[in-house]
């Protein structure tokens, strides 16, 4: 599974299968050779005419509603078969957000398309941060902006449901991350799916929301906005998104930034023990920043803050706080509170002043970062976010036995003590009753041919996936690696940093490869 890339200022935040489709019961081609073909069979879907207007009614989070109400941001959607096999069947209608580039029209080079990671993470949410953050950028006079919400996540229908509101805030749904200090058992993880299935649209909705499907529609909304080739920048899981279009698409890619790479040569169980890791090594820096002041809730030696970490968390399990408005503040929000706020060390003082609270018999700061992680509204509605990251990486990922899960969640603790319940484990795998399997393969993305120059950039001390991730993808691509010293989870576009954003900047315009070796720093 992959990690969220929380953004703490919004609500927001990881084989080739050549598809052989068949229309009308006569075979017909699969994906194209040439740049720019058309698939047989997907006609219809590459010839629409996309209606852009108001993004009023597209909104799914707060932060949506306040960020989208610009009269220079468009709306629409894209409709794409549900079954690509099965192009005259069920459809899907994909939800994007286009911000129009700024600068004179005949400067302009095409559409950029967004992907903020997750999986489950809006595009359409993210589109209006990077324009911000780009207002004065080259990048946004030459390029649209588009933001799109992967199939099945936020606005795109039919949207990924798998649990009321209420139950959601029962934590009825485990963060994934973690055991939560309690266990799914086969009846609630057949129940998971038999839930996911009724209030998504059906067993066929649960089947195709897939990265390998995903890509499939990125390559129509190419084709769609008029490029003939694919501008793209992927954070996180969009660099798996990105790598899998190349995979499947390599003549139809013009440029691509993959920010915070995603190892595509690593499985599942070795990537879930990187990653956390890497949020170990996080909680350990942060404790050590902490223990710099007398009043560290954590004590003043830093080797000791885990120990101190686990007596103030773990009672959470059996007890947890009750806020003012009646609000549980549970294990699994206190830790996906200090989760959230490890992804970037900017983050870090407000970690300390949660569990400086939770210390003092307060949950507010922890609870508050955990409702910035599962997109939770003021009125205590949820965004979808968590139920597309269980269902898309029950196609992504590679499934467990009871056995293997707890083996693996016993090994996480190990390698991340801070998350260590102490109680006996006998984990489940969520996806263990889905009734179709993985469709992504380990590895993959290998041995692309014809695959322009791209470029990966990646921080040395990213805590959700490592630099070793960032130089293997280069490497597996063939693509330009860019260094950035610094400890935080996706760094380019978005991070205020002149360097990067000025080499992102030549390469997505001018398609100028930096040199090797290139560094920056936060």
């Amino acid at each position: 599974m992959l990690a969220h890339k929380p953004h703490i200022r919004s609500s927001l935040m990881i084989g080739a299968v050549i598809l052989v489709l068949s229309a009308c019961g006569q075979p017909i081609s699969g994906h194209p050779s040439n740049p720019g073909e058309i698939p047989v069979g997907l006609e219809r879907f590459y010839d629409q005419k996309l209606t852009f207007g108001s993004c009023e009614g597209y909104a799914t989070t707060d932060a949506d509603a306040k960020n989208f109400a610009n009269d220079t941001f468009e709306c629409a959607r894209l409709e794409v078969p549900l079954d690509y096999q099965n192009p005259g069947g069920r459809t899907a209608q994909i939800a994007l957000l286009r911000v129009p580039a700024k600068g004179k029209p005949s400067k302009r080079i095409g559409s950029l398309l967004l992907n903020p990671g997750g999986p489950g993470l809006s595009g359409m949410s993210y589109a209006p941060l990077v324009a911000k953050d780009l207002a004065d950028s080259p990048i946004s006079k030459q390029f649209d902006l588009i933001g799109f919400d992967p199939r099945g996540v936020a606005a795109s229908t039919p949207a990924l449901d798998c649990f009321t509101d209420a139950e959601r805030e029962a934590n009825l749904l485990v963060n994934p991350i973690n055991s939560g200090g309690k266990d799914y058992t086969d009846h609630q993880t057949r129940q998971l799916y038999q839930k996911c299935a009724e209030r998504s649209g059906g067993e066929d909705v649960l089947a195709h929301v897939g990265t390998r499907d995903v890509a499939r529609d990125m390559d129509v909304l190419r084709a769609v906005l008029g490029d003939d080739k694919l501008s793209f920048f992927g954070a996180s899981y969009g660099t798996r998104l990105g790598a899998i279009y190349a995979e499947t698409f390599p003549q139809n890619v013009r440029a691509m930034v993959l920010d915070g790479a995603v190892d595509p040569t690593t499985g599942t169980t070795e990537r879930r023990l990187v990653l956390f890791a890497g949020f170990q090594r996080a909680f350990d820096n942060m404790a050590v920043l902490c223990a710099k002041t007398p009043t560290c809730p954590l004590g003043t030696d830093p080797k000791q803050a885990t120990a101190a970490f686990q007596q103030l968390v773990r009672p959470l399990i059996d007890k947890p706080i009750i806020t003012a408005d009646g609000r549980k503040v549970t294990y699994t929000a206190a830790i996906g509170g200090v989760i959230t706020g490890l992804y970037n060390d900017v983050s870090w003082p407000a970690v300390i002043l949660g569990i400086t609270e939770l210390k003092a018999g307060s949950g507010k700061t922890l609870l508050f970062l955990s409702d910035i992680r599962s997109q939770r509204n003021t009125d205590g509605s949820y965004s979808n976010n968590n139920e597309s990251l269980v269902a898309i990486n029950c196609l992504d990922e590679e499934r467990h036995t009871p056995e293997q899960e707890s083996a693996t969640t016993r090994d996480i603790f190990k390698v991340a003590p801070f998350l260590d319940t102490g109680r006996p484990v006998n984990a489940r795998d969520l996806c263990e009753h889905w009734r179709v399997k993985p469709t992504l393969g380990y590895p993959y993305a290998q041995n692309i041919k014809g695959l322009p120059k791209t470029l990966v950039v990646s921080a040395t001390r990213d805590p959700a996936t490592p630099h070793e991730g960032g130089i293997s993808l280069a490497k597996t691509l063939g693509a330009s690696l860019l260094t950035v010293e610094g400890e935080r989870h996706g760094v380019a576009l978005t991070a205020g940093n002149a360097c990067i954003n000025n080499i992102v900047a030549d390469y997505l315009i001018g398609l100028k490869i930096p040199a090797d070796g290139a560094r920056c720093v936060l």
